[in-house]
């Protein structure tokens, strides 16, 4: 097994630059390891504005000059796409009706699966290009046989492959990832980028939803949704409190809840299911939340799908740990069972399996089994 094939012959490469540290290195590293380098920044926003939010957001005026500059600097041609609209269909408005369903989604493996290798990729491959480069902490092997695999970035603290589980084969063979293999902090790839002048060197790193560049997930649901009273009650339907939408909340929320009377143990109470159709959110204590089976749906595989069960590791948040399943997929579904329970699993989020650093593929969760209560499922199960 090797790594893609950037090592072995150049390519013609179409670098996606965000403005950002990590897609300026990867772009250059891809132009001194020979390849012809083009870069192209995605204006992803209707509206950009000029400057970023804090260390927030991502797409703005500046992003984009910030970009060019570095295009520049690499000596690499470099030209601005419009997915704007493509974005905004694909990405921001499958976030909000994810929400609006009581799901809770993650926009960046969207974004993956639908702007950087779909939409991108193929007009990339339209104009020519072998392969389209980011800045992804992620590696891709080839096998003897031609055939490639995701593997975690060599860094697990950088790693970043739980994003991009959702590539299949062909995406993979036209992936590039400069970054994956290397081991140093992110300090060094910034070190990096000084010594070659790139002027993102000290720029701060993006966070949270790219879209939503105040960080205020829920302000920007209400401003899209609408805000609307509703219950919180306990397990046993006691109601505890008032919510403005059922929608800015998420399975295991712990904060911001404004419950007025106490549990009677006086533990804390987390978020235990979310419900548009009544507008209601149930919590309960931390123990309730434990989950030893999942469905998910839509599974994507990179490369050949499973034939039957399996013993895997799987990850169900970009910044989360690994945990031991037993999984096989079952009339286009996904059937998965923990060896030991685990908590805040929610519908709408990805798990992700893996072989040791192989990603295997991913799927989107449907529905959970509790260990101390029924089947919690998504309210909106069969539109998923």
């Amino acid at each position: 097994m090797t790594d893609t094939p950037q090592r072995t012959r150049p390519l013609r490469v179409l670098a996606a630059m965000s403005g950002g540290v990590d897609s300026a290195v990867a772009a250059a590293r891809a132009a001194e390891a020979g390849h012809d380098v083009t870069g192209v920044h995605l204006a992803l926003s209707a509206n950009p504005q000029s400057f970023r939010t804090g260390a927030r957001g991502c797409c703005t005026i500046e992003d984009s000059r910030d970009a060019r500059r570095a295009a520049d600097v690499i000596g690499i041609p470099f030209y601005v796409w419009d997915l704007a609209d493509r974005f905004r269909e694909d990405v921001v408005e499958d976030f909000i009706a994810e929400y609006e369903a009581g799901r809770t989604p993650n926009p960046c493996l969207r974004c993956n699966e639908k702007i950087k290798f779909a939409a991108l990729l193929d007009k990339a491959l339209a104009l020519g290009f072998d392969a389209v480069c980011t800045g992804h902490y992620a590696k891709v092997l080839v096998n003897e046989d031609g055939s490639r695999e995701l593997h975690r970035a060599s860094d697990m603290a950088k790693d970043q492959s739980y994003v991009l589980g959702v590539l299949d084969e062909q995406q993979l063979a036209h992936a590039l990832f400069p970054l994956g293999d290397t081991v140093t902090t992110k300090d060094e790839i910034r070190a990096e980028a000084e010594r070659r002048g790139l002027a993102v060197a000290k720029k701060p790193d993006s966070h949270d939803i790219c879209f939503i560049a105040d960080g205020d997930t829920q302000g920007f649901l209400a401003s899209r949704l609408g805000r609307a009273e509703g219950d919180i009650v306990d397990e046993s339907g006691a109601k505890v409190g008032t919510h403005e939408g059922a929608f800015g909340f998420t399975i295991g929320q712990r904060k911001g809840l404004r419950i007025g009377i106490p549990a009677a143990d006086g533990k804390p109470r987390y978020v235990l299911d979310i419900s548009p159709v009544n507008n209601t959110v149930t919590v309960g204590p931390a123990a309730a939340l434990d989950v030893t089976a999942l469905t998910a749906i839509k599974p994507r595989w990179c490369g050949v799908a499973p034939a039957g069960p399996g013993t895997y590791t799987a990850q169900l948040r970009a910044h989360g740990g690994e945990t031991e399943v037993t999984a096989e997929p079952v009339d286009g579904e996904l059937r998965v069972t923990f060896t030991e329970p685990v908590r805040g699993v929610a519908p709408g989020q990805a798990i992700v399996l893996y072989d040791g650093t192989r990603v295997v593929g991913s799927a989107t969760i449907a529905s959970t089994v509790r260990a101390t209560a029924a089947s919690v499922q998504s309210p909106a199960r069969n539109s998923a």
